[in-house]
């Protein structure tokens, strides 16, 4: 029952490395243009003035997991769990960070040739998800290793973690404000679909026995602290939980600008999906007060998983409570040198821990590019990705990794149904997308006998928010 019941606990736990998809930035893709609100999307002269997915493939999904390495690598590659050779330490942290982002659609309009004005619709759906617990959990389920924590018994299964999964409806819109500087914002209605955070702050073991083994009797757990969930039971959920319904609402914002230099130096700063979620008053809470959970020896998974539902139930009460989105802020410096255009990017979580520095190298020869992106993770992770790339002023096909070398190994792993050789940290990560421009094409008025927005009147929305700091106003 090992490996059912150790995947059901740290999906009770947390059912983020993020997957930001460095290799993007300031690629003018209609990826970039959603993701990065000041950016372009469409190219004077070349570009058509309408762009979209048309619902194919515009996805991007990473995890990642350091602790307990051995462990979750076995349990990955051939599904056999075995706590063998780790500590049962409290102190030993594992953490699982869990991230995707998927462009159901999206869609983009050239507004305005005066100002460089677009504006764009877009559907996502995005799950988030951090985790951190101890060892003792993951040993509470090889009964051959229950003697480690036997002595370690308090605070073995302490751990704090969340997930949540939400629909993101966005407009963005960008105009330039004037040659060298740019402004963005992408604001969103969120619908949530599910939400799970569970805290455990103090926890102590009691083994009873036959007097042979300490293994050998049943578990008792002492458990305090909190429970949050929109649901009990994975089974009460709806089989059309994905379609939206707005009971769960939240909005979120994000806002950006670009600006290039005399000298030819892009700079980009954001801040990105700050908002909030409210969940509704028919979601749940339970509160944990040195509540005692038994495992017998010899429970099958499904008695295990009933007696955890069970505390949980019992504890559990009606109430709405308020989640904040991942929100992240951003910035980065680009020049292009010929085929070759280097960046620096730091990125930032603002209320949860993680962020990255990344050098993004990328090589362009006739529309097709190659990227490396050397990345340091705060979380004391080191990373490589690749992106391949081929972009036309009206069509772009990307493919890549944030996470190269980690995403193979765990690839071959499974498919081979072997555990990997490799050490350090697990992890895997990949994304791809695709988009078409079609429609007039947006010719400098120079070249074209219509070009939409060059009415003599017509203003800058950011000008106008702006002047309300003029002096002359």
């Amino acid at each position: 029952m090992r490996k059912p019941l150790i995947l059901f606990f740290l999906l009770l736990l947390f059912n983020q490395l993020k997957a930001q998809q460095y290799g993007l930035f300031n690629t003018k893709t209609l990826f970039d243009g959603f993701e990065n609100p000041a950016q372009k999307t469409f190219v004077l002269d070349s570009s058509r003035k309408y762009a979209s997915n048309f619902f194919l493939p515009y996805l991007g999904i990473n995890a990642t997991t350091k602790g307990g390495d051995d462990v979750i690598r076995r349990l990955i590659s051939t599904g056999d769990f075995s706590a063998t050779g780790i500590s049962a330490n409290p102190k030993d942290i594992n953490r699982i960070y869990q991230n995707s982002n998927l462009y159901l659609f999206n869609f983009k309009i050239f507004k305005s040739y005066k100002f460089q004005k677009e504006l764009g619709f877009s559907w996502q759906l995005r799950t988030d998800a951090n985790l951190k617990y101890t060892n003792g959990l993951l040993i509470i389920f090889d009964q051959k290793e229950w003697s480690k924590i036997k002595e370690q018994s308090n605070n073995a299964l302490n751990n704090d973690g969340y997930s949540q999964s939400y629909h993101q409806f966005s407009v963005t819109y960008r105009e330039n404000y004037n040659k060298k500087l740019a402004f963005g914002a992408k604001l969103s209605l969120l619908s949530g679909i599910t939400y799970n955070e569970l805290k455990v702050t103090n926890s102590s073991l009691d083994f009873t026995s036959d007097g042979v083994t300490p293994e050998s009797g049943d578990i008792n757990m002492t458990l305090s602290g909190r429970y949050k969930s929109n649901f009990l039971r994975a089974k009460d959920q709806s089989t059309n939980i994905l379609i939206p319904n707005f009971k769960n609402p939240g909005l979120a914002v994000s806002f950006g600008t670009t600006y290039i230099s005399k000298t030819g130096y892009t700079l980009i700063a954001n801040i990105k999906d700050l908002g909030f979620i409210r969940w509704a008053n028919k979601s749940y809470v339970a509160d944990f007060n040195n509540t005692v959970l038994n495992i017998p020896r010899g429970s099958t998974t499904k008695e295990a998983e009933n007696r955890i539902t069970d505390v949980v139930i019992k504890n559990a009460y009606n109430k709405s409570f308020i989640s904040p989105t991942n929100a992240k802020a951003d910035f980065l410096i680009s020049k292009t040198f010929n085929f070759y255009t280097p960046s620096i990017i730091v990125s930032k979580n603002l209320f949860y821990n993680g962020g990255d520095i990344v050098l993004v190298n990328k090589f362009l020869y006739s529309g097709f590019s190659i990227s490396a992106i050397p990345a340091y993770n705060f979380n004391n992770l080191f990373l490589f990705g690749m992106q391949g790339m081929y972009q036309t002023p009206n069509f772009e096909f990307f493919m890549g990794s944030d996470n190269l070398f980690k995403t193979t190994r765990t690839a071959y792993a499974a498919i081979q149904n072997t555990t990997s050789s490799s050490s350090g940290y697990n992890g895997a990560s990949f994304y791809m997308g695709l988009g078409i421009k079609f429609g007039y094409t947006v010719e400098h008025p120079q070249n074209s006998s219509y070009m939409p927005g060059l009415d003599g009147q017509e203003t800058s929305f950011f000008k106008r928010v702006f002047s309300i700091f003029s002096k002359n106003r």
